[in-house]
This record gives structure tokens, sequence and C-alpha cells, in this order.
């Protein structure tokens, strides 16, 4: 008989469990806690974005202890605020960067296999116009060889190349898109995926494979031991004062590592981090009735924006300013979002105000460059440092490259302990994927649909807790597919533990119906009371701090204050 590596043997056993399992993954915020102060762990992941996630779950199917902490909430920052797209990047190719292209579409057929229930094919629309447009038919026959640059650098792996498109097929795909000096267009596909979504499952699947995982516990100090070497960091959460032991730690705090504070003294910084500024408003369908992405100009601007269907709204966004302000307190302004409805009124026939805005997102992405020139032509790629008490930082790259980042991040981290063990990710699942048939599901409709997309094969856990309490099924928000159900199945196993983290990231409420949302805001908090045992004046609180800021976000959007 032959012995099998007892390591993977154990993650292939847990694999299979993934979709066998009669229980659903549960997660409790005090036992997480509770082994952050116990345990020893081999390495610490400071960020709870998606590298951060992606570095946990790494490390932990390569055999480490490791432990995950984040200030805020799970993708509370960048990666819950970005264009929602995993693709290659047609614009790196205009920028001569074809390599990052094709490893990047080469990551997107990775995670439309390892997240399938999550990333789905997007078909992106250009328009070919007369003048005035995104594209001219001067440029169209070089547009074209662009197109067929990126199904060779792996846009092929999606099953389906570009295609040309007539007038009448434009229009198809977006009845509203203006006509007068259109002749045709281009299609080709890539992804799309919910961000927020994506990033909670990497980090509950790094948990399924051992590692300790916590939201809201902030990082106030990186300590060393007596030969001056990385050992562990202090965490505040819940009112306790944890020492976290960890042999190693890795810092993936993203765009916040421009005012990372727990730099030793004298110690330079190892990076120009140059957050860039993204913003995206969501718009009823009705208003657009695109089926796609459809890619517009902004007049006299070389700027261009993006607007795309998900679910019963249209997001329109734009990405890459310059951002110098406080880092927890981006929003969309008055001036952006004339920017992006003077783009949508040029190409669209529909006439839209800043009145039919019913959610807005905006966050930064962590551009590693020095100041000077345009954050267009800055390069996406990431960077890795080591410092010499043993530190690592990973920062830069983008959403669809972040396993590749997290791979490369635990190497490193590999050479600071001193050992050494392959890398998984590649192939890895993560929950909800393994047996998941997106063509079944899909062709099923109604409820189970949207759970499946969300849930994948753990869409029955939440079903589960609708057939014990068919009142739960209720929808939480009018006109959402979101119920009850799904609000107490994020608080029992998605470390959900506020009504910010279950209306902004467990839903997407708050950018699909931002004052409904609101509204909707004390229900969840009686469910909270109900799951965790919050007290009703801490519910109150929480109640009133979400719809402020919900108030707050519209004033700004609205240009009521500065």
């Amino acid at each position: 008989m032959i012995a099998l590596p007892a390591f993977s043997f154990g993650r292939a056993a847990r694999q299979r469990a993934a979709m066998a399992s009669t229980d659903p993954l549960r997660l409790s915020r005090r036992e997480q806690l509770d082994r952050l102060e116990a345990d020893s762990f081999d390495i610490l992941v400071v960020g709870g974005g998606i590298t951060g996630a992606y570095a946990a779950l790494d490390a932990s199917l390569r055999g480490y202890r490791v432990a995950l902490v984040e200030k805020s909430d799970f993708a509370s920052g960048t990666s819950s605020k970005s264009s929602k797209m995993v693709h290659g990047g047609l614009r790196y190719i205009e920028q001569g960067n074809l390599g990052l292209v094709r490893h990047s579409l080469l990551e997107r057929q990775r995670l439309r296999r390892n997240a399938r229930h999550l990333v789905q094919r997007l078909p992106f629309l250009f328009p070919v116009m007369e003048r005035d447009g995104v594209f001219d038919k001067r440029l169209a026959k070089a547009f074209d060889s662009l197109l067929w640059t990126y199904d060779l650098a792996g846009g092929w792996r999606e099953g389906i190349l570009h295609q040309k498109l007539t007038k009448a097929e434009v229009l198809s795909h977006c009845p509203t898109f203006n006509e007068e000096h259109l002749t045709g267009g281009f299609m080709y596909f890539d992804a799309r995926v919910d961000d927020a979504r994506l990033t909670l499952t990497v980090a509950r699947t790094a948990a399924f494979h051992g590692a300790a995982v916590t939201n809201h516990a902030r990082v106030e100090e990186i300590t060393r031991d007596a030969g001056g070497k990385v050992d562990g960091a202090i965490v505040h959460a819940d009112g306790r004062e944890i020492r976290v032991r960890a042999a190693a730690v890795i810092m993936a705090t993203g765009v916040w590592l421009r005012d990372w504070s727990g730099r030793r003294k004298g110690e330079e910084k190892a990076f120009h981090v140059r957050p860039a500024k993204g913003v995206h408003v969501a718009i009823p369908w009705i208003k657009i009735r695109n089926d796609c992405t459809v890619t517009i100009p902004v007049p006299g601007r070389s700027r261009r924006a993006t607007i795309t269907r998900w679910g019963n709204v249209s997001y329109l966004g734009t990405t890459d300013e310059d951002y110098d302000g406080d880092l927890d307190d981006v929003m969309c302004t008055r001036r952006e979002l004339d920017f992006l409805l003077e783009g949508a009124r040029s190409a669209l026939r529909t006439d839209l105000q800043p009145e039919d805005v019913v959610g807005s997102i905006a966050g930064c992405r962590p551009l590693v460059a020095p100041p000077g020139g345009k954050t267009l032509e800055i390069s996406r790629d990431h960077e890795i440092h080591t410092a010499p008490d043993g530190l690592v930082t990973i920062v830069g790259g983008k959403l669809t490259t972040s396993r590749h980042m997290a791979e490369q991040t635990v190497d490193a981290v590999q050479k600071v302990l001193g050992r050494r063990a392959r890398c998984s990710t590649k192939s890895a699942y993560l929950l909800g994927a393994a047996g998941y048939d997106p063509e079944a599901i899909v062709a099923s409709g109604g409820m189970s649909a949207h759970l499946g997309e969300r849930y994948g094969t753990e869409a029955r856990f939440v079903s589960d807790i609708m057939q014990a309490d068919p009142a739960l099924s209720r929808p939480l928000i009018e006109g959402l597919p979101y119920t009850e159900a799904e609000i107490v199945y994020a608080v029992r196993h998605e470390l959900a533990g506020t009504v910010d983290d279950v209306l902004s990231r467990r839903t997407r409420a708050r950018l699909m119906a931002r004052d409904a949302s609101a509204q909707a805001a004390p229900r969840v908090a009686q469910i909270l009371q109900a799951e965790l045992g919050i007290s009703p004046h801490d519910a109150a609180i929480q109640v009133d701090a979400y719809q402020r800021s919900i108030a707050l976000e519209k004033s700004v959007l609205m240009g009521d204050t500065a």
C-alpha cells in the first residue's frame, strides 16, 4: 500500500468534506478572538481585503498556522468598491504591458473555475462612432487588431472570441444608446464578480482550512523580539488588547499603507503608495436597459466610463483619479457625479438626473508610484518587500491577480521562516464552488438562482434556515432578492456583526437601494440582537450610525456639503 503525504491527503479530504458536509462552517467571533490570544501562529496577515484573504488561504493550504485580522470588516475598503470586473485589461495592452494582460487572463480563468458560483461571464461592448465616440471609424481597424491580441493573450480561454457588431446589434444590447453617429461596434468577453462576496468567501475558505480569521480587530503595533525580529502584533478588538504571537507578519493593508504609523523609528518607506480614487453610481436598470458592459465616451475628456448591469440597477463608473484625502472617508462627490451623468446623457437617449441615483460607492486603488504623471499611465503591477526585521509587505496589483499576488507573498514569507511548501491555490476551490453547476442553477430561475450565485453549493444552508422559520423568507427590502434568512446566515456563518456589515457587504443593498437600506436598518438590528445578544441600546447606536452615514453620503453626492 502506498503511503500518501499526510497533508496532501488532509487537504483533499477537506475539499471533499466541503462538498458533502451537512453543516455549514460556523464562525463565532468570540472563538476567533480567543484563538488569537491563546494560539501561536506561523503567519499573521494584517488586512482583510482580497489580497490579505488570499494570502491567508494560500498559507493555510500550505500547512501553516495562520491568523487573519482586519481593522474594519472584510472587503470594507478597496475590495468592495471596485468596478466588479475580473479581466485582463485592454488598457494594459495599449500601455505595452502584454505580460500583465496574459497573466491576468490566466488568473481570470482560475477564478472562473475556483469561484464558479461568484464569477460570471460578462460581455463588453465598444460602440464605433462616426465621431465623438470611444472609437471612430479610423481607429476601428486598429482596435480590431487590439482585440485579436487580447484573444490570443488568453481571452480565448473564455471559449468565445471577440465579435464585430452591426449598428442594430449594438442597439439590441443597449436600446438607449444614442444612434445618431453610431456605425457598429465590437464585443469581447471578460467576467464580473461581487467583489465583497468573493473576498469574504476567500476568508471563510481560509478559516475552513484552519486559519483564525476575524474582522473589527485593529492592529495597533507590530511587535519584535529581543533580536529586533518581528514576532507578532498587538490587536485591539471588542475592548480587549490581544497579544498575537506569530513567527512572521504580512502587511496587506492596501492604500492604508500610506498612513501606517507602525514603522520603526528612522525606517524609510519601502513604497510610494499613491491612492487612485474610483467612483461608481447605481441607476435603475430600466433607464438604461443594457445587458452587458457598455463603454461610453465623455465629451471633451480622454477618459472613458463604463456602465454595467447588476440585478435591477446599472452602475456607471470610472476609476483612477489621484486622491490625498482621508482613506476612511472616501465618497462620490457632486463634481464626480456630474462628470458621469454628463457622459451618460451624451452617449445614451435617456434623461438621467442626480435624483435618479439610488446608490454610490467610492474607493481607492493602491498604485505603487511616486507623485507625478497621470494615474492611467501607472503600471498595475504589484510589489513585495521584505524588511530586515522580517516584516513582509505586499501592495499594488488588482483584484484579478490577487491569487498570484498572495502566492508570491507567501513565497517571500517562507524565506523569512526558513521553510518550504508548495502553493496549491491554482486549483483550490472556494467554499460553495466544488460541484456547483452554474447552468443548472440559473436554469432553475427565481430564488434558487439568486442563492446559487451568492452561495454556490452552500445555498442549501440558507434554504434550511427558511425551512426552519418560513417567516425569514421575507425580502429584507422590497424589490431586492435578499431575504431575512440571509441575514441570519451572515451573522451565524460569515462574521457579520454590524448593520453596516450586513447592508453594505453581506448584501449589496446600500449600493442597489441606498434609501431603502436605511429604512431596513432597524430590522437588521433586530436580527443582530436575536443572534448575538446585542443590547437594545447598542443596536440603536448601530442603526443611527448607519442612517447618518447614508445621509452624509447623499448630501456629499448632491453637493449639499463640501
